[in-house]
């Protein structure tokens, strides 16, 4: 397999208030095994690794597992498991089941013996719970973090998709009694079409030690300006699975913002990619931008985003126009 071009190192930042680093740009991993091959999958993490990247992640319900088997595989036979900050995350997903389903404690843990068995690992390093469950009691949710950590199968935990007051009542909790595992992580939609986190969401995490994983950073695509004269026909928005989660984000005020983004692309010399990553990536509270491709020569427009910096005045101007 061929190496990609030279591109700048991926720095690394501290994920929350915890002593875990990561790169400030983290692969995810959402159409592996479906939209894309094993092939094209090792090439991405292959180009990511060799970039300086380490976070990737990857969660049980993507391709009905089969995104955790093919990553797995990978971290067999195509880059080392010790190269790579493992992240997954667990859907509360409801069952008729004896425990109950959802974020139910024995759900959770078999959940995460599933994803373990999935990755052929016997620890993930972030385990992160999917979404926030309001038929099972918090305190028993959490118990079933802090028996994963005891376990040595989770380094480390987060949440995703919580709001405000759920990340405040889960991070009291975790921090409330020593020995119980703190939350380190975030993950929440983010981007110049989505600032709906600014304010009490970002707050709480600061306030808790949070650090924030924005994923849809480029607001699924759109901010690429991809769809500015139609719909490609190899893109998300074309296909029968993602055409809606596409959708949400095509409006008359994406085309203004996203006109607004291409204009400083043009300014600077570089992609309405870059420009848009690189505003999210330097928000405040914000740790490391989850990105997908669809292969590896956009992921490499992702990581050459590394080296733009953009200048305040553009910075003002974006904040500008996408203002909620």
């Amino acid at each position: 397999m061929g190496r990609p071009v030279t591109l700048p190192p991926v720095e690394q930042r501290h994920l929350g208030r915890s002593g875990l680093r990561v790169s400030r740009l983290a692969l995810g991993t959402m159409t592996w095994g479906r939209d894309t091959d094993a092939d094209e999958a090792a090439a991405q993490l292959t180009a990511f690794v060799d970039a300086g990247g380490t976070l990737v992640d990857t969660a049980d319900v993507y391709a009905d597992g089969a995104a955790e088997r093919m990553l797995g595989a990978l971290l067999r036979d195509v880059v080392p498991r010790s190269s790579v900050v493992l992240a997954t995350k667990a859907v509360a997903r409801r069952s008729d089941g004896p425990f109950g389903g959802g974020a139910s404690r024995g759900a959770l843990l078999a959940a995460l013996d599933e994803s373990l068995g999935r990755l052929g690992v016997d620890h993930v390093d972030l385990w992160q719970l999917h979404a926030w469950d309001p038929v099972v009691p918090l305190e028993e949710t959490l118990s079933a973090v802090d028996a994963a950590v005891a376990s040595g199968r989770v380094r480390y935990v987060g949440v995703s998709n919580y709001r405000a007051w759920q990340l405040g009542a889960a991070g009291s909790w975790q921090r409330a009694v020593p020995g119980r595992a703190p939350l380190v992580s975030l993950q929440s939609e983010y981007s110049l079409l989505e600032r709906g986190v600014e304010g009490e969401v970002l707050d709480a995490a600061a306030h808790h030690g949070v650090g924030l994983l924005p994923w849809a950073p480029l607001a699924r695509g759109v901010l690429t300006g991809k769809y500015r004269h139609g719909t490609p026909s190899d893109s998300r928005a074309a296909s029968t699975h993602y055409a809606r989660y596409v959708e949400h984000h095509r409006t008359e005020r994406a085309a203004r913002v996203v006109q607004a983004v291409a204009t400083a692309a043009d300014g600077l010399g570089t992609s309405p990619l870059a420009v848009a990553l690189a505003w999210v990536r330097d928000r405040p509270g914000v740790v490391a931008p989850v990105v997908g491709a669809r292969d590896a020569a956009q992921l490499a427009g992702s990581l050459a985003a590394e080296e733009l910096e953009l200048p305040p005045a553009i910075r003002s101007a974006l904040d500008d126009v996408s203002a909620p």
